[in-house]
C-alpha cells in the first residue's frame, strides 16, 4: 500500500474518472478507454469501501469550453468530503484547462483526497506533491495548445495546396490520386445538375425546393457517423437545395475554412459558437480545382440572386422578385435618399398598388420621401420594355419553345433514373434470396421479405413513369408558329400573360435598377432606367394632382344646382356641391344659405317631399338598415347588387326603399356580414374600465 493511502482515505469511496475528447476516440482507441475502466480495478484493490466510474464525458473536450457534466459530478462528490481518492490516467484526462484543473486541486486539499495515477498517487495538501500536480496540469494546457497548433498548420499548409481531405457534398468523391471528381453515378450527378437548372428558370431556393417537392424528386443526402460516409436518397428538404446553391465546391472550386468559431463567456465558462465567414476571410479559396457542375460566373450570379430573394437584408440593395401586383417590385429605387421604394397595396381596387420610399423610419419623426400611383408607372415602363425587345422577339420565341419542351422532360428523366436505381435494389435483394439456405427460415423470411418490399417500389416508380409519360403525350404540342406570331405582336402577348412573377423576372433580367424623382415644376415623375448592358434611358409619366376632381367630372355650380334642385334639401345640395369642388362667384365654399339664395336667384323650386314620388334613401342611411359600412355599400352598389341611381356624378346615390328587402341584396349583406372576423363583436364593445372602489 502506498504511504499516502492511508486508512482515511480508504473509508471513503473511490472516484475513477474516464474521458475521451472526441466521438472517433470514443469508437477508435479503445485500448486507451480499456485502460481508463481498469482503474476501478486498481481501485478495488487497494482497499477502498467503494468505486464510482464517472463516464459521462466520454466524447467531450476538456479544453473548458464545452460542457462537462461528469466533471460537474465528480467536483459534487469531493465537495461532499465522501471522496477518498480520485483516479485518472493522466491529468489530461481530469482537465485540458489550467483553471478546472487548479480549482480541483483545491478542493481535494479541503476535502482530503488523494489524485491518484499511474506514476503514483498525490496529496495536494503536501506543498511538493501540489508543486508537481501544477506542474503536470501546467504541461497539460501548453500540450494541448501545441498539438492544437501544429495540427492547425499542417491543415491549413495542405488545405493551400488542394489536398486536404474533407467530407464532400453529394455529387462529388475523391479518385485514388486524391483529386476531387464528379460522382460517377449517374444517378447523383443528374440529380445535382436539375438543382441548378431548375434554379436558374426559376430564381428562387424555396421554388426549387416545391417543384422537387411536387415532382416528388429525392434528393441525394450524405450521412456520416463518425468516419463512415453513406449516401442516401431522401425527400427533397429546402436546406438541402439552399446548401447545394451556396457551396462553391459546384463551381470547380476548393474552398476550406468557410465557417469559424468565436468564443464567448456564458456565466463564467468560456463557449465556442460556430458561424459562417465572409468570402474574404475564407482560409483558401482556389478556382478551377477541379470539374464542376456550373462556372464560376453562374455561381457568382446565383449569390447575387439568392441575396437579392433576402427582402430584409441590405434595404439599399436591388431585391428579386416575389410576385404580387406591382411590376416594378424590388427595382425601383428613390431618387432622393438612394433607398429602394417599398410597395404597398390597397384593398379597395384590385389593380391599386403604390411605390412609396419611407425614408429614414428608423427615427421616429423623420417623416416619408416620395411616393406615386404605380399604375401609371408600371404601364409606361411595360411599353418602354416592349420597344427595347422587339428586336429579339422571334429568337426568344423559339427559345422559349425548346425551354418548355426541356420542362417536360425534366421530370421523366429523373424518374427513369429512379426506376434504373430501384431495378438494380430488386436484382439485389433478388440475388441474395437465393444465395441464401433455404433452411434458415428466419433468415430467407427476412430477404423475402426485402425482395418484396424492393419488387413494389420498382412497380410504384414503374406506374408513376406510366402516368407522367401518359400526361405528357396527352399535353397540347407547342405551336412554333403561334409563338412567332405572338413575337411579332409583343403588346398581345404581354398582356396574355397572367403570370406577374414571369413579367417581373423578365425585368430583373433586362433592367438593373429605376431611379424615381418628382419634377413638382412639370408634375410628372421622372423615371431613369439602367439596363442590364449599361445604357441609361429617361421615361416620363403624368402625375394626377391629388384633390383635383377630374375635368370630365366637373360641372359649374350653376349647372349642377339646375340639375339637383328639386330632389333633395338646400344642405344636402351644399354637400354634393362642395364634393364636387364647386365653389362660389368668390372663392368661397357652399353653405344652406348661399345654396339657398343662388336657388332663389336662378327661380329653382325648393325641395318638397311628393308623395307618388318612389321613395329612396341614401347610402348613410341604407348601412345604418343593414347594419354595415358605406364603404361596403358602394361595393354592393357597384358590383350591381344593390340597385340605387345617380342623377349626375358627384351627386348622391338614391336607393330604392323597396330594393331593402330584396332577397338578391340580402343574400349580398350577409355575404359582407360573413366576412367579418370572428371577435368583430368585442372591436365594437366600448366598455368603461372599472376601477377598485367605484
Amino acid at each position: 500500500m502506498t504511504a499516502r493511502i492511508t486508512t482515511e482515505h480508504l473509508r471513503r469511496a473511490a472516484v475513477v474518472y474516464v474521458r475521451q475528447s472526441t466521438m472517433a476516440q470514443v469508437m477508435g482507441n479503445l485500448e486507451s478507454q480499456r485502460r481508463q475502466y481498469d482503474l476501478a480495478g486498481e481501485a478495488q484493490a487497494k482497499g477502498f469501501a467503494s468505486v464510482t466510474v464517472i463516464d459521462d464525458d466520454l466524447g467531450r473536450s476538456g479544453s473548458g469550453r464545452s460542457e462537462r457534466p461528469g466533471f460537474e459530478r465528480l467536483v459534487a462528490l469531493v465537495c461532499s468530503g465522501e471522496v477518498g481518492a480520485v483516479y485518472c490516467i493522466e491529468a489530461s484526462r481530469l482537465a485540458r484547462n489550467g483553471r478546472d484543473w487548479h480549482h480541483l486541486i483545491d478542493l481535494c486539499a479541503l476535502a482530503g483526497s488523494l489524485v491518484i495515477d499511474p506514476d503514483g498517487a498525490y496529496d495536494p495538501r503536501l506543498v511538493n506533491d501540489r508543486l508537481l500536480l501544477g506542474l503536470k496540469g501546467t504541461m497539460s494546457e501548453y500540450e494541448l495548445s501545441l498539438m492544437r497548433q501544429r495540427g492547425i498548420a499542417a491543415r491549413d499548409a495542405k488545405a493551400q495546396r488542394g489536398e486536404f481531405r474533407f467530407m464532400l457534398p453529394p455529387g462529388f468523391c475523391w479518385n485514388e490520386e486524391g483529386r476531387i471528381e464528379i460522382d460517377p453515378d449517374e444517378h447523383v450527378a443528374d440529380t445535382i445538375r436539375l438543382v441548378f437548372a431548375k434554379f436558374q428558370e426559376l430564381g428562387s431556393a424555396r421554388q426549387v425546393f416545391l417543384w422537387l417537392r411536387d415532382a416528388a424528386i429525392k434528393m441525394p443526402v450524405v450521412r456520416r457517423n463518425v468516419d463512415v460516409c453513406k449516401l442516401v436518397w431522401k425527400a427533397a428538404a429546402y436546406h438541402s437545395v439552399v446548401q447545394i446553391l451556396h457551396n462553391p465546391l459546384y463551381a470547380g472550386a476548393y474552398a476550406f475554412g468557410r465557417t469559424g468559431q468565436r468564443t464567448r463567456l456564458t456565466d463564467g465558462r468560456a463557449r465556442t459558437v460556430g458561424g459562417r465567414k465572409a468570402r474574404n476571410e475564407w482560409s483558401v479559396l482556389l478556382r478551377d480545382h477541379h470539374p464542376g457542375y456550373i462556372t464560376w460566373q453562374e455561381f457568382e450570379d446565383n449569390q447575387k440572386l439568392l441575396l437579392e430573394n433576402a427582402h430584409m437584408k441590405k434595404n439599399c440593395a436591388r431585391k428579386s422578385a416575389r410576385g404580387g401586383r406591382a411590376l416594378l417590385t424590388g427595382l425601383m429605387r428613390c431618387g432622393h435618399c438612394g433607398r429602394m421604394m417599398r410597395v404597398f397595396y390597397g384593398m379597395g381596387k384590385g389593380n391599386a398598388h403604390r411605390y412609396q420610399c419611407r425614408g429614414d423610419d428608423a427615427h421616429v419623426g423623420s417623416g416619408l420621401c416620395i411616393g406615386i400611383g404605380g399604375g401609371r408607372i408600371d404601364r409606361a415602363v411595360a411599353h418602354e420594355i416592349l420597344d427595347t425587345v422587339s428586336e429579339r422577339a422571334v429568337e426568344a420565341a423559339i427559345l422559349a419553345a425548346e425551354h418548355a419542351e426541356r420542362v417536360r422532360q425534366d421530370v421523366i428523366a429523373a424518374v427513369r433514373r429512379e426506376l434504373e436505381q430501384a431495378r438494380y435494389e430488386t436484382s439485389l435483394a433478388e440475388r441474395r434470396y437465393e444465395l441464401v439456405d433455404p433452411a434458415k427460415r428466419h433468415v430467407a423470411r427476412e430477404l423475402e421479405a426485402r425482395w418484396n418490399d424492393a419488387l413494389e417500389r420498382a412497380a410504384q416508380i414503374e406506374r408513376r413513369l406510366e402516368e407522367l409519360s401518359a400526361s405528357l403525350a396527352a399535353g397540347p404540342p407547342i405551336d412554333r408558329a403561334r409563338l412567332l406570331q405572338l413575337a411579332h405582336d409583343l403588346p398581345a402577348a404581354w398582356n396574355a400573360a397572367a403570370d406577374m412573377r414571369s413579367k417581373q423576372r423578365l425585368l430583373h433580367i433586362v433592367i438593373q435598377e429605376i431611379v424615381c424623382n418628382l419634377d413638382d415644376a412639370t408634375n410628372e415623375a421622372v423615371l431613369l432606367i439602367h439596363w442590364t448592358g449599361g445604357r441609361h434611358s429617361e421615361v416620363r409619366v403624368a402625375r394626377v394632382k391629388s384633390g383635383r376632381y377630374p375635368t370630365d367630372r366637373a360641372p359649374s355650380a350653376v349647372e349642377a344646382l339646375r340639375t339637383m334642385a328639386g330632389h333633395w334639401p338646400d344642405r344636402e345640395l351644399a354637400v354634393a356641391l362642395n364634393r364636387m369642388r364647386c365653389q362660389t362667384g368668390d372663392g368661397n365654399t357652399w353653405t344652406t344659405v348661399r345654396v339657398r339664395e343662388m336657388r332663389e336667384r336662378l327661380g329653382l323650386p325648393n325641395y318638397v317631399a311628393d308623395p307618388a314620388r318612389p321613395q329612396t334613401v341614401t347610402l348613410m342611411k341604407t348601412a345604418e338598415h343593414f347594419g354595415i359600412s358605406i364603404e361596403s355599400v358602394k361595393r354592393l352598389v357597384s358590383r350591381g347588387i344593390l340597385p340605387a341611381t345617380q342623377i349626375m356624378p358627384g351627386a348622391p346615390w338614391l336607393v330604392p326603399v323597396e330594393a331593402l328587402s330584396c332577397e338578391t341584396v340580402r343574400q349580398g349583406v350577409q355575404a359582407v356580414i360573413a366576412r367579418r372576423p370572428k371577435n368583430y363583436e368585442n372591436y365594437q364593445d366600448i366598455k368603461m374600465i372599472r376601477l377598485p372602489g367605484i
